[in-house]
């Protein structure tokens, strides 16, 4: 018990002569590697009786022999209602809808729309997700205020209105007969709530420019992994563009390491937290195309995932007592209140975008709108929270993104040329 918390107490000061805010170090409860050992244990209170009825339903050959009024509830959790659909050739989404008769201006109309909803949404969400992270409510001449610091209710926070808009939307709309088990949902939203959780962690120890930029490097870890797991092998293009990526990457770290606040220093604590998040959502797209090989619309995705996200983390506040400190928040803060309000509203309508663009015009449009998004996102950090960027550090961003249009371009261009290819000849390119 008391041999914990001490070796706990050097892990954040194992990369050498780094700092950690004051306001980190003010008491156990702060410290984020101890409060994801608490969130993972409050999920574990969920996960393991789960995981045991489960195993108890099989056991019992519970379709042949339960009977009564819970019999539909759980032969929809535990066994789902239909087989896989195996005449889906793309698992990770629908094959999208084609324009018919549509005029060209219509198209540019609809494409503006879904390039301004997304540019709208997360722009707005990642201003807010700084905002509530790194500055301090309530602060007057005598009083600094206080920050808030329990990153799973804003996950909470988030997945509760995306799951009404979702649910919402399903009720209103003809939506595909739904026939994966409900607890295989439960992978998917773990991790997601993982993911989300040290994204907003990892906000108290980097910048938030940092960060976007490390989300768009997290191809080489993917790119290493097909390597040695899958043996994957990659095309010229891939290899140049992951080592632009890096570079460019590398120029913006090193330039900015002299003379930065404390507020933007890379800490090793940021850095573990940033790969927290790439593993987790990495294991969370993977699970999800899996999941697709159900026959399920990506609204129905979103429904399954968020009704466990909901469940996880509100279970995981109720044990710690979190839920009604944050509430207390809430109403000492109204500032506050109307942020968390409004960073949910922009992760669900950004998710109904997300959806709505794929659908129309497929995933390159789509890729192409999203990295806008982050230049864009570093563009306005900088303007409104003030962190500084060099010329060095401002060329590794160019770099970094103009490697990721690359990539976008030169995807595209392989794919046409495959479709042009003779019937029983398959491209040798490997999806990264």
């Amino acid at each position: 018990r008391f041999c914990l918390p001490i070796v706990l107490a050097s892990l954040p000061t194992m990369a050498a002569g780094e700092e950690i805010a004051p306001a980190l170090e003010d008491s156990w409860g702060d410290f984020w590697l101890f409060r994801f050992f608490v969130n993972a244990a409050g999920y574990a209170s969920i996960v393991v009786p789960g995981f045991l009825l489960i195993q108890y339903f099989k056991r019992r050959n519970y379709l042949e022999t339960g009977r009564g009024i819970c019999f539909p509830v759980i032969k929809s959790c535990v066994f789902g209602s239909e087989v896989k659909s195996v005449h889906q050739e793309d698992g990770s989404l629908p094959p999208r809808a084609e324009p018919t008769e549509s005029s060209t201006a219509r198209q540019v109309f609809k494409l503006l729309f879904c390039a301004a909803g997304l540019q709208a949404s997360y722009l707005t969400w990642g201003v807010l997700q700084e905002r509530v992270m790194t500055r301090t409510y309530g602060a007057t001449e005598t009083d600094p205020g206080e920050k808030f610091k329990d990153s799973q209710f804003l996950v909470f926070m988030n997945r509760i209105l995306a799951f009404t808009v979702a649910g919402l939307y399903c009720a209103l709309t003809k939506q595909p007969r739904h026939g994966a088990p409900m607890y295989k949902y439960s992978f998917a939203s773990l991790s997601n709530i993982l993911s989300s959780w040290c994204q907003y962690e990892a906000l108290k120890y980097i910048s938030f420019p940092t960060q976007v930029l490390a989300k768009a490097s997290k191809v080489i870890p993917v790119m290493m992994m097909g390597k040695l797991v899958s043996r994957k092998s990659y095309e010229y293009w891939e290899y140049l563009t992951a080592a632009l990526i890096s570079v460019g990457v590398s120029m913006f770290l090193l330039s900015s390491a002299p003379n930065r606040h404390v507020s933007t220093v890379t800490t090793f604590s940021g850095i573990v937290l940033l790969a927290g998040y790439i593993i987790f959502d990495s294991f969370t797209s993977n699970w999800q195309d899996a999941l697709f090989t159900y026959k399920m619309s990506p609204v129905q995705m979103m429904f399954g995932v968020n009704v466990f996200s909901c469940l996880f983390t509100v279970g995981s506040l109720l044990e710690q007592g979190a839920l009604l400190e944050s509430l207390r928040f809430m109403a000492r803060h109204s500032e506050f209140t109307a942020h968390a309000v409004l960073l949910s509203v922009c992760s669900a309508c950004g998710q109904l975008f997300i959806f709505y663009t794929i659908n129309q015009f497929g995933a390159a449009v789509f890729t192409i709108i999203m990295t806008l998004r982050q230049a864009f996102a570093i563009l306005l950090s900088c303007l409104i929270y003030g962190h500084t960027v060099t010329v060095v550090g401002g060329l590794g961003i160019a770099v970094v993104f103009m490697a990721l249009f690359l990539r976008v371009y030169a995807r595209s261009r392989m794919k046409k040329r495959s479709k042009k290819l003779p019937p029983g000849e398959t491209s040798p390119v490997q999806k990264v």
